[in-house]
């Protein structure tokens, strides 16, 4: 494409979710044991639940919810096996960041058997000088796997349209466990429009950044602490109940993020156009007012 990474080092998948399944299985074995941040996107503990001989070892974020890249090394030691660590960058739900650095710098230590998924859903909404994509490293070295995925900055989650960047043998290994034909056609058409359309991005981006403002301004006119975001969501205090809180913001016509434990003093709340936002901040205002939040 145009970034340079050659077509063999491509794998399509049925989002993104689909390759950190593909992830997942490729490195299956009796003896695998499975890294990762907590809390962080589910789906990749999930698809081990099958395998419940899996040793899965959720490592705790640190206080500025970064990746305890500490802990989850030590998490690898003394297992000559294979080890799968899962790297969410930036993290879901949390949409913070770790130091791409220390995570480049762990996998060129790593032995043999430690592979890496890293997951970029959110990069294209990072603007952090120090961030970059781990893609030109995949594609050089055959134990790290990007998922990247075409729901998030383009707007077509309901398509499901993801994919891969890795080393031309892994990329062969990955779509041994591929469900067939697992993009659809018009998935791939609008994915082509989409790569032929750089400024959506940028407009995508931008709208992205005033939705954002204005769920901090509300935020903090509410004294609501939030984790700054480098995605287009917000992980943000609340009061209560989270449940109730998700229940009353339904009644209110509003659907927010679901539970995301240990975190269950928090909510998860996805950046809409500005005027959905606007009606967000009301809601918030109003449940302060009734005093739920």
């Amino acid at each position: 494409d145009k970034h340079g990474v050659p077509e063999e080092c491509i794998v399509l998948g049925n989002g993104s979710t689909e390759i950190l399944q593909m992830g997942v299985q490729a490195c299956m074995n009796p003896q695998l044991r499975l890294v990762s941040p907590t809390p962080t996107y589910e789906d990749v503990f999930e698809y081990t639940e099958p395998h419940p001989w899996v040793d899965v070892r959720g490592v705790p974020l640190l206080p500025d919810f970064s990746h305890d890249l500490s802990g989850m090394e030590e998490a690898t030691r003394n297992s000559p096996d294979p080890v799968l660590v899962y790297v969410c960058n930036p993290n879901n739900p949390t949409g913070s960041l770790t130091p791409v650095a220390d995570v480049v710098s762990w996998i060129e230590r790593a032995g043999d058997h430690v592979h890496f998924l890293v997951d970029e859903a959110y990069f294209e909404f990072v603007d952090d000088p120090g961030y970059y994509s781990l893609d030109r490293m995949a594609t050089e070295n055959p134990n790290v796997v990007v998922a990247r995925t075409f729901s998030k900055v383009y707007g077509m989650a309901g398509m499901r349209l993801g994919y891969a960047v890795t080393h031309p043998d892994t990329a062969r290994l990955l779509r041994s466990f591929a469900c067939g034909p697992n993009a659809n056609h018009l998935a791939l058409v609008a994915g082509l429009a989409a790569l032929q359309d750089p400024d959506w991005v940028d407009f995508s981006v931008s709208r992205n950044l005033e939705s954002r403002r204005m769920a901090y301004a509300v935020l903090e006119e509410l004294g609501l602490e939030y984790i700054p975001s480098h995605t287009n969501f917000v992980m943000h205090r609340i009061s209560g109940d989270l449940r109730q809180y998700i229940e009353r913001m339904s009644d209110a016509g509003i659907r927010v993020g679901r539970p995301f434990p240990p975190m269950l003093e928090y909510n998860r709340c996805s950046f809409g156009l500005a005027e959905e936002m606007e009606r967000f901040a009301e809601t918030l205002r109003d449940f302060r007012r009734r005093g739920w939040v």
